[in-house]
């Protein structure tokens, strides 16, 4: 993988264990994002549920729409925090939580007919309402694995086509569909194909429509001119306006994660115990699972060290991986966990008692490193009353 930081900070100087988000990094990917948007007039928006830092929500907003959201709280932070459009949607909405998005949000999807319909007298009440629309499910999977697949068999997301049938859409202003994960434009031609033929009766009578998000576009290799000309396609030929909203592709090798060795075991091979937990501050290597990668070191086996790094929690399968270095780990080695700003920071949790990590932004013009947030024992004592 190509490292991308554009400061090669000392990790000396943030606490451990720590993400660090260099904002050079963001705005490079803002930049691709912006030229996808003025090639097409489609509309990008932050999907909060990826990257929901506040500090560098200045920076995104020069460059993209909006943000859009799954929560009441992540439709207030966009609201309130981001200043730019705010479109969301959930798989049910609660009356008490429905309240929140009418005050927040310029977008609202609804995931039923059944919600749709049952929460008209609110809609009306609304003195400024959102544009509506519903989030359709085409069906067709693209993504291998089933955890992030939201079209995969007996999915609860969107609508299929046949439940359409005999349905109004008046008050209905656009379709949502987000059926990709860590995908390229190749992927979405093909989802779409499929969505075209469903749906092509429908379209001419929206305003709008939503390709979601899953989409790498800021990703080395991506096919801009293909995702381009698929949404010039649907723009021109169906008087839509096109949203997306990538999470990943904002954030994507945009920080890292520092930890510090605490201590060096052997049990059938060298283990290293880090001040991090992948269970707590890394969760998507468990669920996903993946193989994160770690600075200057490599494959098992491929340099002369070869040790298998474990988490700090007492959870038994804390484990990061098999890594080879260099040099003997020692405790009080510092290691840098690559492309740890997506879909990671937002996913933390304080199982155990493991203290969230600390939270820095580095910058390119003062080659210096801002401490944005550090936690402590009142964020695990408060969280369960």
């Amino acid at each position: 993988m190509e490292r991308s930081y554009l400061i090669d900070f000392d990790k000396r100087l943030v606490p451990s264990p720590c993400f660090v988000v260099d904002e050079g990094a963001i705005e490079r990917n803002l930049q691709i994002l912006a030229t996808v948007q003025d090639r097409t007039g489609c509309r990008i928006l932050l999907a909060l549920k990826g990257f929901a830092m506040p500090r560098v929500f200045p920076l995104i907003r020069q460059y993209l729409a909006g943000v859009c959201a799954s929560s009441p709280d992540e439709a207030r932070l966009g609201r309130e925090e981001f200043q730019g459009e705010v479109h969301s949607h959930a798989p049910a909405f609660s009356k008490a939580d429905l309240e929140v998005h009418l005050r927040c949000c310029d977008h609202l999807v609804f995931n039923s007919f059944q919600q749709w319909q049952r929460f008209q007298p609110q809609l009306k009440a609304c003195t400024k309402p959102p544009s509506c629309g519903l989030r359709v499910n085409p069906c067709h999977s693209e993504t291998k694995v089933a955890l992030y697949d939201p079209c995969s068999p007996g999915s609860r997301l969107g609508i299929p086509k046949d439940k359409f049938a005999g349905q109004s859409l008046q008050g209905i202003s656009g379709l949502h569909l987000h059926t990709l994960c860590e995908k390229g434009a190749d992927a979405l031609v093909r989802t779409a194909k499929v969505f075209e033929e469903q749906f092509q009766e429908i379209l001419p009578q929206m305003r709008w429509l939503n390709f979601g998000g899953g989409h790498l576009i800021t990703a080395p290799g991506y096919d801009l001119d293909l995702l381009c000309e698929l949404i010039n396609h649907f723009r021109t030929t169906y008087d839509l306006t096109i949203y997306l909203e990538p999470g990943e592709a904002i954030a994507i090798n945009t920080g890292a994660l520092v930890t510090t060795v605490l201590d060096v075991t052997e049990n059938g091979g060298l283990i290293a115990i880090l001040d991090t937990s992948v269970a707590c501050h890394m969760p998507d290597v468990l669920e996903m699972p993946y193989r994160p990668e770690i600075r200057n070191a490599a494959i098992p086996g491929k340099l002369p060290y070869t040790y298998r790094l474990g988490g700090v929690s007492c959870l038994a399968g804390d484990v990061l991986g098999t890594y080879s270095f260099a040099q003997p780990l020692q405790p009080g080695d510092r290691l840098l966990i690559e492309d740890m700003s997506h879909y990671t920071m937002v996913k933390t949790n304080t199982f155990n008692g493991v203290r969230l990590p600390s939270i820095a932004l580095s910058r390119e013009e003062d080659n210096g490193v801002e401490i944005v947030r550090q936690f402590g024992y009142e964020d695990y004592r408060c969280r369960l009353g």
